[in-house]
């Protein structure tokens, strides 16, 4: 079970081998947003996402229990492909990624790089869980799952309690903490952490337009299905629903959604890498591209937001700083 006993140990475990990334903020950005905003600025992560810390944090832990036989298998748009087949490469252990035809060219590149056999799906007409799960019984492989997996929120967890440690250095008392949001593991794991030691800092999960399932699910009481197939530059959360296992805690400790539209999403993009000096993705940028767009929405002064990523290709982070 996903509790904060396990976010506890996927810590001691990653001491050495996850980044604890920093927290940044800028005069002149929070002129233009009206907001005290701090950047938790995960695109610096080992791997260029928050997705390394889940994914070590069940691979060492699984290999540490012998539950590891012939390798592993992991289905991804790239963020969780590239952390699965880094952290089994240090371990020493081969890996399987199902990934997208479609996606960035730099993540399936950095995917190969470590060494992890690519095979390629179509992601409309295809069901990547199906093929995950086929391969790891025809191989035997063990099946890294990006978000459904305790594991893996344990490990996303880590993040959360580095947001609370840097957060009371910074002297804040009550803020919202804005979490970029696919299947929900970054945000669960998150809000894990707040719930056990900051209950008064509120989290906010930020979608893609067109991708809100838990915006809606949220409203709802019950997880929504994005019916839509429109194309999006956001890949790296563009998923159906929320998970079954990372929407309980959402729905527990979550506040409203918001969301951003592909335009506001390559704003975002140019005012990071303008004030901050960070390069993110567009999926990667979601939250910070609602804190700037829905601000009107959000009831504390002090928001923190998570750059969940920075794994762009050069095209589409050249049209980003080049929007007006």
């Amino acid at each position: 079970m996903s509790n904060i006993n396990l976010i506890l140990k996927a810590r001691e475990h990653g001491k050495n081998f996850i980044y604890e990334t920093p927290i940044l903020f800028n005069k002149k950005f929070n002129e233009i947003v009206g907001k005290n905003i701090f950047i938790k600025p995960e695109c610096l992560q080992v791997t260029g996402s928050f997705k390394f810390r889940g994914a070590w944090c069940a691979i060492s832990h699984l290999k540490k229990e012998n539950k590891i036989s012939n390798g592993v298998v992991a289905y991804s748009s790239g963020n969780h492909a590239q952390a699965v087949a880094s952290a089994s490469q240090t371990h020493g252990i081969s890996s399987v990624i199902v990934m997208p035809k479609d996606a960035p060219k730099q993540k399936i590149s950095n995917t190969l790089g470590y060494n992890a056999e690519v095979v390629f799906y179509d992601r409309y007409n295809e069901i990547r869980e199906q093929i995950g799960e086929n391969i790891a019984i025809e191989k035997n492989l063990t099946l890294i799952k990006p978000y459904d997996e305790h594991l893996v929120i344990a490990g996303q967890g880590t993040c959360g309690l580095e947001i609370i440690e840097q957060s009371k250095k910074l002297g804040l008392e009550k803020a919202e903490v804005l979490v970029c949001c696919g299947g929900g593991g970054l945000s669960a794991g998150i809000s894990l952490a707040l719930e056990k030691y900051a209950p008064y800092y509120k989290l906010r999960t930020c979608e893609p337009e067109f991708y809100d399932d838990t915006a809606r699910s949220l409203k709802s009481g019950k997880r929504e299905i994005n019916e839509t197939t429109y194309p999006s530059i956001c890949d790296a959360i563009l998923t159906p629903t929320p998970g079954e296992i990372t929407f309980p805690i959402l729905k527990r400790n979550a506040r409203e959604g918001l969301v951003a539209s592909e335009t506001e999403v390559l704003q975002a993009m140019k005012l990071l890498y303008e004030h901050f000096k960070i390069v993110s993705e567009p999926g990667g940028a979601v939250a910070a591209a609602a804190a700037i767009f829905s601000k009107n929405k959000l009831k504390e002064k002090d928001i923190i937001v998570v750059v969940s990523g920075g794994n762009v290709d050069s095209e589409v982070f050249s049209k980003a700083i080049s929007e007006n």
